[in-house]
């Protein structure tokens, strides 16, 4: 067994043992800057649900409240240490420099919206909360996208826990189409916001031309 068999054993082991407290807590640094998959946490908390040692739905509270939490901390180092230090340093707390620019670059595109969609997208979803940091995102938003998207994605995974079981192969199978069927609800959810944002634009471009209108006829 190598040492992520390990490790993800452990994982599992600690999400039976701990209950509501270890979801919460594996969540949280799930959620950070540490790259474990939330499926070894929430798949498990589904099954152990289906077998009655777990209420479903307080493990989906629980691990959404981990994944908003995992993800302040991200926003906080962001905040406070700023883009330099990630291009720098990053490679040493797990955050390689092409990720780090892709999540910027997919922020900066498509705006605060990204920290709603980023939850559900593999490699963006543990860092879409450094470019919201970096960008000073209201906290208020920031936490309803972030929380609605962890929730939705923390939801997938422990209802498939629950109606699945402990079949691997059923659940890599549903796993699948269910990532790729939310990756194709983030693409048309992104081009609809971003056709919004362009004629949000195209108006305000025709307000301001009208403005100046006026002002030069008076």
């Amino acid at each position: 067994m190598g040492i992520l068999d390990s490790f993800v054993h452990l994982l599992v082991g600690l999400v039976g043992q701990m209950g509501y407290f270890g979801i919460f807590f594996l969540m949280t640094i799930e959620s950070s800057l540490v790259p474990f998959p939330s499926e070894v946490v929430m798949i498990p908390a589904g099954y152990l649900a289906q077998k009655g040692e777990l209420n479903l739905y307080l493990a989906i509270l629980v691990g959404t409240l981990g994944s908003l939490v995992g993800a302040y901390v991200n926003y906080a180092l962001a905040y406070g240490l700023g883009r330099p230090f990630f291009e720098k340093y990053g490679k040493y707390l797990f955050v390689s420099r092409e990720d780090f620019e892709r999540a910027c670059r997919f922020f900066t595109r498509y705006g605060p919206f990204t920290t709603f969609i980023g939850r559900l997208l593999p490699v963006i979803r543990q860092l879409i909360s450094l470019p919201a940091g970096l960008a000073a995102m209201g906290l208020a938003p920031f936490s309803l996208y972030t929380a609605l998207g962890a929730g939705l994605w923390v939801s997938v995974l422990a209802l498939l826990g629950y109606l699945v079981g402990d079949n691997d192969v059923l659940v890599r199978a549903y796993l699948e189409r269910f990532q790729a069927f939310l990756i194709a609800g983030c693409i048309f959810g992104l081009a609809l916001y971003a056709l919004a944002r362009a004629r949000k634009r195209k108006r305000n471009r025709a307000r301001s031309a009208s403005s100046k209108e006026e002002e030069r006829a008076l």
